[in-house]
């Protein structure tokens, strides 16, 4: 099923994405995590205590992803 958003307002298009969060995290218990990502936010935490983790600005990761980088 595919919903026509083009005619949406942004308030429209908003409300709508909040809904279907809503829906989304009611149901959030059948929803299992897969294994890596536990890891990975492991990972993650180990390296901002070691202070080995790199931050950049949204946009710039934007780009970044843009151009195909990481």
């Amino acid at each position: 099923m595919l919903i026509v958003t083009e005619t949406l307002s942004r308030i429209e298009k908003l409300r709508l994405i909040e809904q279907v969060w809503d829906e989304l995290i009611q149901g959030q218990a059948d929803i299992e995590s897969p294994a890596w990502h536990a890891d990975a936010l492991q990972k993650a935490e180990r390296a901002i205590a070691n202070n080995d983790a790199g931050f950049i600005d949204w946009n710039q990761a934007k780009e970044q992803l843009r151009q195909g980088g990481a």
